[in-house]
């Protein structure tokens, strides 16, 4: 049983499918006996994973800034919400109480996230696994950009190989287990 960190897009604005893979998502990895590690938001897609962690029995972390529990998007029913005083500390929680990351479509902030992780992981501060789950070519644009920056040598190609992509929730819990075992 693995914690698993999901990025994913807060917005309330979304596309009903960009919900639904969200819960999907949270259900199967409560099926499969991990933990959601959160953005600890009650909206849009980060809502929709969490709500979809717990209709399946797991448990739920959420780690969000006070300024978002301002805001009133704090999700309230999780197993545990860790309130930090901005999102530095966050995003440093986060990684430091995951086993793995999933990102899935999102926008800025689901960026900044995946790039913290990333970026760590190619420092060698962590050798947790990343993985990207995109079902429709959401994220095509971006991975063919970082590809080309690998062709300039601004990026190392060892650095793109530290996540992986893939195209169902099954094959992104499949890829989390296999290396969080592998550890």
């Amino acid at each position: 049983m693995a914690a698993i960190c999901v990025f994913c897009a807060s917005s309330s604005t979304l596309e009903q499918k960009y919900l639904d893979l969200a819960s999907r998502t949270g259900e199967e990895l409560a099926t499969r006996g991990h933990s959601l590690v959160s953005g600890g938001g009650c909206v849009g897609m980060m809502g929709a994973v969490a709500d979809g962690t717990r209709a399946g029995g797991g448990h739920t972390l959420g780690v969000i800034p006070q300024s978002l529990v301002d805001l009133e998007v704090a999700d309230l029913a999780s197993d545990e919400l860790i309130v930090t005083g901005d999102m530095g500390e966050r995003k440093n929680i986060m990684i430091e109480r995951s086993d793995a990351f999933l990102t899935l479509p999102g926008g800025l902030g689901t960026l900044d996230e995946l790039f913290e992780v990333w970026t760590t992981a190619t420092l060698d501060l962590h050798d947790k696994p990343i993985v990207v789950l995109d079902p429709d070519g959401f994220y095509d644009g971006l991975l063919a950009w970082l590809g080309q920056l690998a062709d300039t040598a601004f990026v190392r190609t060892s650095a793109l190989e530290r996540v992986t992509v893939v195209k169902s929730i099954g094959s992104a819990l499949d890829v989390i287990e296999e290396r969080v075992n592998a550890r």
